[in-house]
């Protein structure tokens, strides 16, 4: 992709509206933390402690619309101890540059380096540091930095306090994530009835076991309705694929094939109706037809073999589903899925035991290629160099342009342009509509402070809508907050324009001085994604070898091995489709063929795995032989791609002839699984392998390639997209 090209995706990217539901109540009821911490400190103090507290009840208050599964109080009282903190140890430092400029780099460094740990820490962090820049500005002595401190995380313990007081949907995220899950399976189901070898994204499934692990506290007070149905989603999966799969399931075509596009059908609907239920709490009904295509007859039915076995096995999941949502049966306990015990119960670590956690998360980025680390330094030299440059500019409020910078930093390219052009797009609309509402009411502190809570909540109510929406009210809210202040309009509002420019410009030019592009990486995604599909299908095969409990919990964590796998590739790839950077051991057009040979090759172990057998089971010997050239064939392949080899696959044909030549094979249905996953590598190894010619013939077509197609869509004679 060229720069032109990417800076076209960036603006549209940074100014699109995000399809999601609104939150009013949770933005009036943040909103009213700010408005009580603005209404007590001008009643008792000054503007002055106003605007200190108004800065930890709003970030405080934000902090809380992030994606994350712990309670919204903690992270409440998180960000107001942070931002208290970091205001307190800046004034300390504030004064010198000698002094200052070091603590500002380093904390900047630790701030880049909390996205180790996640989006929500990194984003979190980085507030700290605008809070540094911004109030130290205000103290006049220690005892008032103390004192600002203070207030600061007076504002987060008043947001917290009304969460506490007013709890709103209390646990809707987790339901929210369950019930996309089991939606997810849903829609996978009646895509399966036109396209029997529909592609399945792990995504909602992997969100609804993140949001499933739980602390010892919350594990009490979790809601029933969130115990049991995300495992039903996970088991019926394979479940519907191996049913529709005209190799090892219903067939082509005839009334097998009409009876399995019924009851996948049925399927949807029993599975999005416990979806309803466990979103909105409203009892499962399930229409009666649904039902009745759920009833296996014994003597007319006329599925047969493995797909019969998967029909049967449909119902008995959808039953367990129904039994949960109280619908279709009496209500019953939450059934234990199989595996080991205490495995029902998903454990996260408390605040105080996260500490070890975050170190060793922190310690595995601490290396100059990563992404992380590589963004930890562009803050830390941002920020510093941000401040000496608005401070040496003629202009108030010098603080603005790096906390620009700083808010709009992310580790990858494309979010971190869209940001900077989003936040200059919403700054400048909220800086205008402040400036005509101040000119026409005139100065008054408590009209402004007022003005900043409404501001305040409809920011909080666009959150996520779009970054440029929320942070057109944003910046009215410190416009307002500074006329509360006493400044006056014609000089914030151009400071607050020049300044964001500047810190935006400075965020862009980093990334181009200092980049991490993924397109170089994607060979050791790709590689990384190849090794653990194979320890997978590896796993799923031993079970037919030697079917126990052991083995089972084996092929579960080589299974969440491989979608995490999976994720970091599609993420990679979807970020190096963005960058503007020429393509490096893997064209477009080949990471995009390698992708769909690994799926695949992912979907053949997943019908494996649909019809695993009992420990009671009788044994294949063969699959023994065959898991083992498999995995060994993947490891050798996976090195193979980092290192541009073409990959082979010698044990995996000697293993399945040996099978085939096998006497009295007594699992032919898992053999023709073996066999479409030695298609699928096959498939994979005709993706990645080239002559050292045709690999530099290739990378300078794609080159064309890719040009021509962006001047045939620049020009609105390109094809159009297939599927909307």
């Amino acid at each position: 992709m060229t720069w032109l090209r990417a800076f076209g995706e960036v603006v549209r990217s940074g100014l699109t509206i995000e399809e999601t539901r609104l939150e009013p109540l949770l933005a009036l009821r943040t909103a009213a933390g700010v408005a009580i911490v603005i209404g007590t400190a001008l009643w008792l103090v000054s503007p002055a402690y106003a605007a200190s507290a108004a800065l930890g009840a709003y970030s405080a208050g934000g902090a809380t619309f992030q994606r994350t599964w712990r309670p919204r109080k903690v992270i409440a009282l998180g960000a107001g101890v942070g931002l208290a903190l970091s205001t307190f140890v800046g004034y300390l430092a504030a004064g010198r540059l000698v002094t200052f400029l070091p603590l500002l780099a380093v904390w900047a460094f630790a701030a880049g380096m909390a996205w180790a740990v996640g989006s929500t820490a990194g984003i979190l962090a980085a507030t700290t540091v605008g809070s540094m820049l911004v109030t130290i500005t205000l103290p006049t002595s220690l005892e008032r930095a103390v004192e600002h401190a203070a207030v600061i995380a007076l504002g987060g313990v008043t947001q917290a306090v009304l969460i506490l007081l007013f709890p709103i949907r209390r646990w809707g995220a987790h339901r929210d994530a369950l019930a996309d899950a089991l939606a997810a399976v849903a829609d996978y189901a009646r895509r399966l009835r036109h396209d029997p070898t529909a592609p399945f994204d792990p995504e909602p499934v992997m969100t609804a076991r993140d949001a499933a692990a739980v602390t010892p506290l919350q594990a009490r007070t979790r809601p029933s309705a969130l115990h049991g149905p995300r495992g039903l989603a996970e088991r019926i999966r394979p479940v519907v694929a191996a049913l529709a799969d005209p190799d090892v399931g219903a067939p082509a075509e005839g009334p097998g094939r009409d009876r399995a596009r019924e009851l996948l059908g049925a399927a949807a609907d029993v599975l999005d109706a416990v979806a309803r239920w466990i979103r909105r709490g409203t009892p499962a009904e399930v229409r009666p037809g649904s039902m009745e295509v759920l009833r296996v007859d014994e003597e007319h039915e006329v599925l047969e073999g493995p797909a019969r076995q998967a029909a049967e096995r449909l119902v008995e999941l959808l039953g367990e589903a129904l039994e949960i949502a109280g619908s279709g049966g009496a209500r019953g306990r939450t059934p234990r899925p199989p595996g080991p015990a205490g495995a029902q119960v998903l454990v996260r670590p408390t605040l105080f035991r996260l500490v070890p956690v975050v170190l060793r998360a922190v310690r595995r980025e601490f290396r100059r290629d990563s992404p992380v680390f590589r963004h930890a330094v562009r803050l830390a030299a941002v920020a510093t160099l941000g401040y000496l440059v608005a401070a040496r500019l003629p202009l108030g409020h010098g603080y603005w342009a790096p906390i620009a910078s700083v808010m709009v930093m992310r580790p990858d390219f494309h979010r971190t342009y869209a940001r900077a052009v989003a936040r200059l797009t919403g700054t400048l609309a909220g800086v205008a509509l402040a400036t005509g509402v101040v000119r026409a009411l005139g100065p008054d502190a408590h009209v402004f402070g007022a003005l900043a809570v409404v501001s305040a909540g409809l920011s909080y109510t666009l959150v996520r809508t779009g970054y440029a929406y929320s942070q057109c009210f944003t910046a009215a809210y410190v416009v307002f907050l500074l006329g509360m202040g006493g400044q006056a309009w014609e000089q914030t509002v151009p400071e607050r324009v020049v300044l964001t420019l500047l810190g935006g410009a400075l965020a862009m030019l980093a990334y181009v001085a200092f980049p991490a592009w993924e397109t170089p990486r994607l060979p050791g995604r790709l590689a990384d994604w190849l090794a653990a599909n194979g320890r997978y299908a590896a796993a799923v095969l031993r079970n037919y070898a030697e079917p126990t409990r052991e083995r089972h919990a084996d092929m579960r964590r080589a299974l969440l091995a491989s979608r995490e796998a999976r994720a970091a590739w599609q993420e990679a790839y979807d970020r190096a489709r963005r960058e503007p950077v020429r393509p490096r051991g893997l064209t477009s057009r080949e990471a995009q063929e390698a992708q769909e040979a690994l799926k695949g090759f992912g979907r053949a172990a997943m019908l494996m795995e649909s019809h695993v057998p009992r420990a009671d089971s009788r044994a294949v010997p063969e699959a023994e032989r065959f898991a083992d050239a498999l995995e060994a064939d993947t490891a050798q392949a996976a090195a193979d791609v980092r290192e541009h080899r073409n990959p082979e696959w010698g044990r995996v044909e000697e293993a399945l002839h040996a099978w085939e030549g096998a006497a009295g094979d007594r699992s032919p249905v898992l053999r023709r699984e073996a066999e479409l996953q030695k298609q699928a590598l096959e498939d994979l190894a005709t993706a990645v392998s080239r002559t050292p010619l045709e690999r530099d013939v290739g990378s300078a077509r794609e080159e064309q390639r890719m040009r021509a197609a962006e001047e045939a869509e620049d020009d609105g004679s390109g094809p159009a997209h297939r599927g909307g």
